[in-house]
């Protein structure tokens, strides 16, 4: 197991827990900032998880498997939150909340086949059943999310609104640097960064972390306009 990967999670993960603090005590309470904390939260337990398991030496098929089980609700979640604050109320939308709890059950019944197989400074290598499947449902949303953005930033009039999507663009496109450039090295036929980039996405994400909180912090909204 690596000590600075297990370092680099844990402050990370108190970074978030600041953020969370500050939205919960300052920001104001509303649908949206509500799903931002929740968001926040996630992230925050995968890097405590990514900290037991490679700095404290716990890394069973089990903890491999509860982290992946708390990343399966980033996508959808923030499919949902940028969708419904940006756009309108669209109850289909909850349908893919639906689809991490077929990876939950599946995965289940294939625990022995979850393993951390290393821990390198700034990620963790997991070997899981139905990668492609998973990524493809990992990746899809955010792609949606960013696609969406870029189309709000073409139409949108709200100023406010403009520049908070502009800010959690930003912060999608960091977040999204890893996968890019692991799909790039595996087109050219060197895969081995596939299997680590949700652990470097997540690191990669405290950026986003950052722009949601500011984006809490800042938001007044109780309902679309």
């Amino acid at each position: 197991m690596d000590n600075w990967n297990g370092i680099v999670s844990l402050l990370i993960a108190c970074i978030e827990l600041v953020l969370i603090i500050n939205i919960l005590v300052f920001a104001e309470k509303n649908k949206f900032n509500n799903i931002s904390t929740l968001f926040l939260i996630i992230l925050m337990i995968y890097q405590a998880l990514e900290f037991i398991m490679c700095h404290l030496g716990y890394s069973t098929s089990f903890m491999a498997y509860l982290a992946f089980i708390d990343i399966s609700f980033l996508p959808p979640l923030d499919l949902y939150l940028i969708y419904t604050y940006f756009n309108k109320k669209n109850d289909n939308l909850k349908y893919l909340f639906v689809i991490p709890f077929f990876f939950i059950i599946y995965y289940a019944f294939v625990l022995n086949k979850f393993e951390i197989a290393s821990c390198a400074a700034f990620y963790a290598v997991y070997n899981y059943p139905l990668g492609t499947l998973f990524g493809a449902y990992y990746y899809l949303p955010i792609a949606a999310s960013v696609f969406f953005l870029i189309s709000y930033l073409r139409k949108g009039t709200a100023p406010k609104k403009i520049l908070f999507a502009g800010l959690l663009l930003t912060g999608h496109i960091i977040m999204a640097l890893p996968v890019l450039f692991a799909f790039l090295l595996a087109s050219l036929r060197m895969p081995g960064m596939l299997n680590s980039v949700e652990s470097i996405m997540c690191k990669f994400a405290f950026s986003y972390a950052l722009c949601l909180a500011f984006f809490a912090l800042n938001n007044k909204e109780s309902v679309n306009e």
